[in-house]
């Protein structure tokens, strides 16, 4: 079976059994190097994926109501978080931007088909000028917008899967807040010594994501890695 339609039966499936309490199944999406870089230096972007890793990641993007990136994302790449690279539905753009630096000149604010929806902070977030839905949210203990409460508004607004491609410091913080049901990850044969994918999970005080069942296949010269996340306690054998 084609690559392509292994993973979207795989989703389905998952997707369907896991069934998270009033918030979207989440599945973790990203390109990184063999030695787990995704980017040279925070800001910058890096284009890792061959052609054919590109077209898987539009397919994914399809079966997904909606799909999530961190500011830093935005300022870096100025990503359109399309499918025109495979048939289907756009999905619903999302942008966790806790102090609401989003551009309002930015791609993602000149969709003509879907209005961006920005997760920020309650505190007073200051007037944007953009077209963009500003979703103000709580606070969490660093300041930042509280992703379970963030996960729930957008179940209440619709969303039932959620794609969320990153940066690091996003991908980081579903796994710590174990908010993340499944991974695709794509690792390009090529070594960069930058920035990591997943930073400090601090596993004294939560649970250690393991992939469990896991699968891989070579996609081009990518290996495409995919499983389900589960967490277990950081001192167990």
């Amino acid at each position: 079976m084609p690559l392509n339609q292994r993973i979207e039966r795989w989703l389905a499936l998952q997707s369907a059994v896991t069934k998270p309490a009033q918030r979207p199944f989440v599945t973790l999406s990203y390109a990184q190097s063999w030695d787990g870089s995704i980017t040279t230096r925070r800001g910058e972007s890096l284009g890792l994926s061959g052609s054919e890793s590109l077209r898987l990641t539009h397919q994914l993007r399809s079966l997904h109501d909606g799909i999530l990136v961190g500011i830093g994302t935005v300022l870096a790449d100025d990503p359109q978080l399309t499918v025109r690279e495979w048939r289907g539905a756009n999905p619903q753009p999302i942008v966790l931007d806790s102090q609401l630096r989003m551009p309002p000149a930015a791609r993602l604010c000149q969709r003509a088909d879907k209005t961006c929806w920005v997760l920020t902070r309650r505190s007073g977030p200051r007037p944007f000028a953009g077209n963009a839905e500003i979703i103000a949210m709580e606070r969490d203990d660093d300041g930042r917008v509280d992703l379970a409460e963030a996960l729930q508004v957008l179940w209440q607004k619709g969303i039932r899967t959620l794609m969320v491609e990153g940066g690091s410091r996003i991908i980081t913080a579903f796994l710590r807040a174990q908010l993340a049901d499944a991974l695709v990850l794509t690792v390009a044969p090529t070594l960069v010594g930058g920035l990591k994918g997943v930073g400090d999970l601090n596993p004294c005080v939560g649970r250690l994501p393991r992939i469990k069942p896991w699968h891989s296949q070579m996609l081009g010269d990518d290996l495409v890695m995919w499983g389900s996340l589960q967490y277990r306690d950081a001192l167990a054998g």
